[in-house]
């Protein structure tokens, strides 16, 4: 998806619908303003996540992506409201949203790449108190990810691209998290690898109840995951709705879908 392409389709796009605050939603964001130095990225996005419901957000390269998932954790410089089941997070560190139950899989997967993969998964757990728990959760993800548990002793920087996003995702859900970001999960990984993970990430979410926030290039992947999507659009959310409405728009088929 180039920026060339977005950027003539959005002309066709209606203007996305502003978001209405709902008991039913995990996460509520409302005119969510981010920058780096002088540079503003993000221009007053609304959006939400339902409780337990998978949302994804679509654009090109430099559409402000990976910075709508920055600024929902408070990494960069914000301004706006932002709610987790309807406490307002904007303004605490980050660390103290960590603890409130966010977890966050960041781009490039950020193992660490000389511990070994238990030693990942564990490090996952460092602000949860249940320390009795955590074995049993580091069982828990190699059910989800059986090839983890045959490397448990090996050094994350040893494994295949795929194991090492299998280790990011399942690192971030040993927090226990009430909502999981997601930064393009798929980038750089096989088809069939990303075909698995993402049943894996639909299972997590209906057995778990995890509500997700995916970031993903790959439209066609994250629509078929996703139940609610949003297209951003140089730092500003173009279109919104169910995802099968979006993935049934002309236009998005078109520029994002390839027929």
């Amino acid at each position: 998806m180039s920026a060339e392409t977005t950027q003539a389709a959005s002309a066709s796009f209606a203007p996305a619908p502003a978001v209405e605050r709902s008991a039913a939603a995990l996460l509520e964001v409302r005119g969510l303003a981010a920058q780096y130095g002088p540079t503003k990225v993000l221009h007053g996005i609304d959006f939400a996540v339902g409780a337990a419901g998978i949302t994804t957000v679509l654009g090109a390269n430099g559409a402000g992506k990976t910075t709508l998932l920055r600024a929902v954790c408070n990494m960069i410089r914000t301004s706006g409201e932002v709610r987790l089941a309807g406490e307002r997070i904007d303004g605490l560190a980050t660390e103290a949203i960590v603890r409130r139950g966010v977890g966050h899989v960041p781009d490039g997967r950020g193992t660490f790449m000389n511990l070994t993969v238990e030693e990942n998964l564990r490090l996952g757990a460092h602000t949860r108190k249940d320390r009795a728990e955590i074995g049993p959760d580091c069982e828990r993800m190699y059910a989800y990810f059986p090839r983890l548990k045959e490397r448990r002793r090996q050094q994350a920087g040893t494994l295949s691209g795929g194991e090492q996003q299998m280790l990011a995702v399942s690192r971030a859900l040993m927090l226990r998290p009430r909502l999981l970001l997601l930064d393009e999960p798929s980038f750089g990984l096989a088809p069939l690898i990303v075909q698995q993970l993402f049943e894996i990430l639909k299972a997590i979410n209906q057995s778990e109840r995890i509500g997700m926030l995916l970031v993903e290039q790959n439209a066609a992947m994250a629509l078929a995951l996703a139940d609610h999507a949003y297209l951003l659009e140089t730092g500003r959310v173009v279109m919104s709705g169910s995802a099968q409405a979006i993935r049934s728009d002309e236009q998005v088929r078109r520029s994002y879908l390839g027929y």
